[in-house]
């Protein structure tokens, strides 16, 4: 068996390549030999931006490799502004969403990924580059420009975006640049410097068009590149980018197949033993390919396909093909065995890109075990000595002929004389029995995005992926939870297998949508249930679904007497328990209370934890529990008790109706036996008293208001509850006020009593007898946490209802609408940006490749940075709108005149021009985050340093850097502007403060 201590493995791919799009498409066209280059007419060289004088040219050959849309960028993705991007090379880019694909393709979260990853990038000229050689560009913009152009500076670009910490480096050997950063990612892998590694390069020349033809050199004066052919006249230039991931191979998930086995590379320098510095070597390439298979510790014979460079030139050709043949034939490998492919004769020579270009067809052969025609191949170079060469050129698509496991080798040769090669294996077949049949237990599946159109992409694709079942949907929750980045825009879907997964992502009932806010995670409050909640079975879904609920849940049912608590654990699981029995108030008190103390400790172990707490009647004795004031096994006896004496109490009704709370005083005035139970809302209220008393008034007011009987057979929080009361105080009297650790709600006064506060236990015995004023609570809790989310801890809606209408925005934990409560509710409050730990509800599975983040954004083509540098044409920026800052938030400074009422100072114009001109952003608000905004360190430096110069003040970069809204930053100028104006005045005129 081989030793694969030093193999690498390579998890991740990403491939952006002129043709199809679709990876299998792309592959389909390749394995038949088709040409994806593109041939201009004139007007579409004209509309690219090519001079006349070129499109005239007859030396010119408008042919190339074209992939669509290479000025576009998804800035916002990556936190880079509009300006910034602007003045980036597209290569680099293309770069950054490559390495962001690879690494979700690898099933990494690109943003949160804690291994050590480095990244090795290569790219061509930049197309931008030549505008530094003007006298035409200001300081700011020739310094930007340079960063951005630079490639000393695209490797650190993606580690510093991607927070990556490995070793970040550029390799740049010319066309053999990219498969030199594999082998040297190997060895970074291997000698320990990283856990993972990113080798990336892009290639793409801006106007992507044609070349222009010179005698004696490489472009094809056709247009067409045929590697080997008797009819290769030279190569075509081509655009794209590709990305892979590497890893140890030791250390490669045990569970997801990689791409392919890097088993050996190398590289070596021709020297000065060839014709001329752009020649290339015999003895060169053919050592190159020695050292490879020296390293992989391979036979030569063991292969079965070689990507060549093939790059159809008259003098590359012959070489290659006669060095390959040389070490292949010393190795006894046999006439014609070993296929031979070239990628440029399809998509065109990529440069820097090349050699990830050809690796990347290299994993396609071996996985699908099938040889492309070699695309324009007519018949070989007579130039070629082929008798006896273990080469063959395939003129048709073929299956594997080579022995197994399938081994192929990958060239790759730059002007200058740097080569490299690189042995690569087809990816072992899985160990172990076959997988087991798909779980059908209910998990979250949960996307997200930067923008609602993305996200709809996104969910999409996914949904075409899982639509046949063949994917079981634990997998892909897992693989989306560990693999992908938690971005604004999200949706979620709790589904069981793939299909459900598929039908709610389309729309389905058990689909969550949102967006988390920008600041952070978002606070969740509690609302815990009262009497009338209750139903058969309620506790099944939750016990089912939240790890650690049923632990919880016998803890709490320990606490009752054994005989209660036989009688409620049996109404909690069994759906088919009477349901009028549950109804009383001996169960339904107990069950409501177990229900809601066990289910909000298992949402605090998921990652739910509330920022305050809020009961209604029965539920506040749990929310106070919840909160600290109560022992569990205190608050277990006092809710036995309250149910036994309540249960002693005089029959009675409850009456809920919608209307204007004031009207309640009109129907307890005209009947003295209604009292006001419960103020829910602005517009919901509760009636008590004897039935006769609320039947009467609910034939008046049906059909006028909506009015609702409630489940009780007691008149709670009316008179009739005096004898429990008192009950209560007595048995409360003797006990020390509890503690208060997480803010709750009061019934008896709405009022939020703060952590830390000691809290009479009687306040429960009064609870029991007064007007529940929920609805009070819940408009403080929303004046005091205007970002919580309300969840409903327990089953029902009118909590929520209630919550809803004074705006706050509200879940139900179980609506009693669906088979996989109550996982809905978490994905809708993940969706919002509540801290739900996705672990517990997309548990361990295998890691699958399922489509990736759909990249959008705006085109920053190069042209119009050309256009701006020359100062001709250049169109003005949109207005910003001028709206006036906001209060003050925490920059302790003077508030300036306003806006709006007063002339806008010079400072404000001139704070919004900065922002209009360095970050690229035509319209911001007082509250736009700098830094959200794609600003960072440097772009504050090239603000602070243009209102300096311009407004003529000191600024402080460090003030500035800290005042990170616009609204802020208008503050501290207008501050800055004050203290200058007091500072010129003469002392005896300065206004002396009152002693």
């Amino acid at each position: 068996m081989r030793d694969r201590a030093l193999d690498v493995a390579i998890t991740g791919v990403h491939a952006r390549l002129p043709g199809p799009t679709d990876p299998g498409a792309w592959w389909a066209a390749v394995r038949t030999g088709t040409v994806l280059t593109t041939r201009f007419d004139a007007d579409a060289l004209a509309e690219a931006g090519v001079p006349a004088h070129l499109v005239r040219d007859p030396s010119y050959v408008p042919v190339r490799g074209r992939v669509a849309d290479g000025e576009r960028f998804d800035a916002e993705l990556f936190g880079v502004s509009p300006r910034e991007a602007e003045l980036i090379d597209p290569q680099h880019r293309m770069m950054l969403e490559a390495t962001w694909a690879a690494l979700e393709d690898a099933g990494r979260d690109p943003l949160t990924d804690t291994l050590r990853t480095a990244v090795f990038a290569s790219a061509s000229e930049s197309s931008l580059a030549r505008l530094l050689a003007g006298d035409d560009l200001d300081p700011e913009t020739r310094e930007a420009l340079e960063a951005g152009v630079s490639r000393d500076f695209m490797a650190t670009r993606i580690a510093y975006r991607l927070g990556l910490r490995g070793p970040a480096m550029s390799v740049s050997t010319a066309c053999s640049s990219s498969l030199v950063a594999v082998h040297l990612a190997a060895q970074s892998l291997n000698s320990g410097d990283c856990d993972q590694a990113v080798v990336v390069a892009a290639s793409a020349r801006f106007p992507q068009a044609g070349s222009v033809y010179a005698r004696g050199g490489i472009v094809s004066p056709d247009g067409v590149c045929r590697p080997f052919d008797a009819g290769a006249n030279g190569t075509i230039g081509g655009s794209g980018v590709v990305a892979m991931v590497l890893r140890r191979f030791g250390e490669a998930p045990a569970d997801a197949a990689p791409h392919g086995v890097i088993l050996g590379s190398a590289v070596n320098n021709d020297g000065p033993d060839k014709a001329g510095y752009s020649a290339p070597s015999p003895r060169g390439q053919a050592a190159v390919l020695r050292a490879a298979l020296r390293a992989a510790a391979v036979e030569a014979g063991s292969l079965g396909y070689l990507e060549a460079h093939g790059t159809g030139t008259y003098v590359g050709d012959p070489i290659e093909w006669s060095a390959t043949s040389g070490v292949l034939r010393e190795a006894g490998v046999r006439p014609a065995q070993i296929a031979v492919g070239s990628v440029k004769a399809n998509i065109g020579h990529l440069d820097a890109a090349a050699g990830l270009a050809g690796l990347h067809r290299t994993l396609m052969v071996l996985r699908h075990g099938e040889v492309p025609a070699m695309a324009g191949f007519s018949q070989l170079n007579p130039l070629l000595p082929a008798d006896g060469s273990p080469l063959r050129v395939p003129e048709a698509p073929g299956g594997w002929e080579g022995p197994e496991p399938r081994r192929a080798g990958v060239s790759s040769f730059g002007i200058g004389g740097t080569n490299a090669h690189v042995i690569v294996e087809a990816p072992p077949p899985p160990v172990g029995d076959a997988p087991p049949p798909p779980r059908r237990s209910p998990v979250i599946i949960t996307l997200s995005a930067v923008r609602p159109a993305a996200l709809d992409s996104a969910a999409g694709r996914l949904a075409e992926a899982l639509a046949d079942g063949s994917v079981d949907a634990r997998d892909a929750a897992f693989s989306l939870r560990v693999g992908r980045a938690v971005l604004p825009e999200r949706l979620a879907v709790a589904a069981a297998t793939g299909e459900e997964a598929a039908a709610a992502l389309r729309g389905g009932p058990r689909r969550a949508r949102g967006r988390a806010p920008a600041g952070g995670d978002r606070p969740v409050v509690f609302l815990l249930p009262g009497q009338g909640a209750q139903r058969p079975g309620m506790a099944a879904p939750l016990a089912a679904r939240l790890q650690g609920f049923g632990k919880l849940l016998e803890d709490v049912l320990d606490a009752f007497p054994e005989d209660r608590a036989a009688r409620v654990r049996e109404a909690l699981y069994d759906t088919a328990f009477p349901a009028a029995e549950l109804r009383g108030t001996l169960l339904a008190q107990p069950a409501l209370f177990a229900v809601g103390f066990a289910a909000a400790g298992a949402l605090a172990e998921a990652g739910v934890r509330p920022i305050a707490l809020a009961g209604h009647s029965l539920g506040e004795i749990t929310a106070a529990t919840l909160a600290g004031v109560l022992d569990p096994a205190a608050a277990a006896g006092l809710v036995a008790l309250r149910a036994e004496v309540m249960s002693r109490c005089p029959p009675g009704a409850m009456l809920a109706v919608t209307g204007e709370v004031a009207e309640a005083g009109r129907w307890t005035s005209a009947d003295p036996r209604l009292e006001l139970a419960a103020v829910n809302s602005p517009d919901g209220y509760v009636l008590s008293g004897p039935e006769a008393a609320v039947e009467e008034l609910r034939r008046r007011l049906e059909g006028t208001v909506p009015v609702r009987v409630l489940r009780t057979g007691h008149a709670f929080h009316s008179a009739a509850m005096e004898p429990a009361a008192e009950a209560l105080r007595a048995h409360l009297a003797d006990r020390a006020p509890g503690r208060v650790r997480v803010p709750f709600v009061t019934n008896v006064d709405g009022a939020v009593v703060e952590a830390g506060a000691r809290v009479p236990l009687t306040v429960f015995a009064e609870a029991a007898r007064h007007t529940v004023r929920f609805g009070d609570g819940l408009r403080a809790l929303r004046e005091r946490y205007p970002d919580a989310v309300a969840l409903e801890v327990g089953p029902g809606g009118a909590l929520s209802a209630a919550a809803t209408r004074v705006g706050v925005d509200a879940v139900r934990l179980l609506p009693g609408t669906g088979a996989h409560e109550p996982l809905p509710a978490l994905a809708q409050l993940w969706t919002t940006g509540v801290p739900v730990d996705r672990a517990a509800f997309a548990p361990a599975g295998s890691r699958i490749r399922l489509p990736g983040t759909v990249f959008g954004g705006g085109h920053f083509p190069v042209s119009a940075v050309r256009l701006r540098a020359s100062g001709a044409g250049t169109p003005a920026a949109p207005a910003a709108r001028t709206v006036p800052p906001g209060p003050t938030e925490s920059a302790g400074s003077a508030e300036p005149a306003d806006p709006a009422t007063e002339e806008r100072p010079a400072a404000w114009e001139e704070l919004l021009a900065a922002w209009r001109d360095v970050l690229g952003h035509p319209a911001v608000e007082p509250d736009d985050d700098f830094y959200a905004l794609g600003g960072d360190s440097l772009t504050a430096i090239r603000v602070v340093r243009r209102l300096e110069g311009r407004l003529g003040i000191d600024l402080p970069l460090r003030e500035f850097m800290l005042a990170r809204t616009l609204g802020q930053q208008a503050r501290l100028l207008a501050r800055l502007a004050a203290d200058r104006e007091l500072e010129d005045q003469p002392l005896t005129s300065r206004r002396k403060e009152p002693r």
